[in-house]
């Protein structure tokens, strides 16, 4: 009896928990999207051909995963060495700067965006600084580039500060008792540990970036082909009445994200277990 009741959970049995979470799940996030497929299913099929084969919407799609790709994997750089600065080391205002890695959380994504445009115009203060030097940062795939890595910045951080605090100093101090190097510990004992959460960091990173609108499109500049992402696209078809292609792109980025999501988190599964296969072995 004893036995049974400690098995118990806090929280309402199986039933009752996994209906409220399949019903919240369900009108939450399978039922927009659902809605949104049954639009596009029921519309005219030569329209969605159309928007399929219109050179502007692949130049923008291509626009858009690649600089979400480009700055997860740059912002996965950075955000490990401020997490393990703000984590390992002590230092004056060290509070004040890791409340400040939630801004953009807290900032509207226009204000992030005006920010950035007025930080890298040609006539702003870093861009006078490299106008000069034939660097052209705002309007530019570049300037996407550093308005996703500045909002992808808080997921990599959050996710890794959690994983380095629980990492054991004990394993870096046997690794040099037993003559390992400063890189030899960082490559063969603290990475390892930590890259599962770099990657689910890196890929929060990625998923906000492929859908960021408000900080992107003040620095992109929006040139149809050059510097014009596909969430614009999207409210571009919106303001011209062109629902169906607008349904169309949506459904096409959700499709593509999702893939991309799935074999990023399939790669993460596979790597989670040859690590405790080669910890049992």
């Amino acid at each position: 009896m004893h036995s049974r009741s400690c098995n118990r959970g806090v929280l309402p049995g199986l039933g009752l928990s996994l209906g409220v979470t399949l019903a919240y799940l369900g009108v939450m996030l399978l039922l927009p999207w659902a809605a949104l497929a049954g639009f596009l299913a029921s519309g005219n099929r030569q329209a969605i051909v159309a928007t399929l084969r219109e050179p502007r919407v692949w130049a923008a799609v291509r626009l858009s995963f690649s600089t979400a790709l480009i700055a997860a994997l740059l912002t996965a750089v950075m955000g490990f060495l401020t997490a393990w600065v703000l984590v390992r080391y002590r230092f004056p205002f060290r509070r004040w700067l890791d409340g400040l890695i939630d801004l953009p959380f807290a900032l509207p994504t226009s204000v992030s965006g005006i920010a950035l445009t007025t930080l890298f115009a040609p006539n702003g203060w870093m861009g006078r600084l490299l106008e000069p030097m034939g660097i052209q940062v705002a309007y530019t795939p570049v300037g996407i580039v550093i308005a996703l890595m500045f909002i992808g910045l808080p997921f990599v951080v959050r996710t890794l500060q959690p994983a380095i605090e629980d990492l054991d100093p004990a394993m870096e101090e046997a690794a040099a008792c037993l003559g390992a190097g400063h890189w030899a510990t960082f490559r063969r004992v603290v990475f390892p540990s930590l890259f599962p959460a770099l990657v689910t960091g890196a890929t929060l990173a990625f998923a906000r970036g492929l859908g960021e609108y408000g900080s992107v499109i003040f620095i992109a500049g929006n040139l149809p082909m050059k510097t014009e992402i596909a969430p614009l696209l999207i409210v571009i078809k919106l303001e011209e009445y062109d629902y169906q292609g607008a349904a169309t792109l949506a459904v096409l980025m959700s499709a593509m994200s999702l893939l991309v999501l799935w074999g990023i988190n399939r790669f993460q599964a596979r790597v989670e277990a040859y690590r405790y296969g080669e910890a049992a072995s």
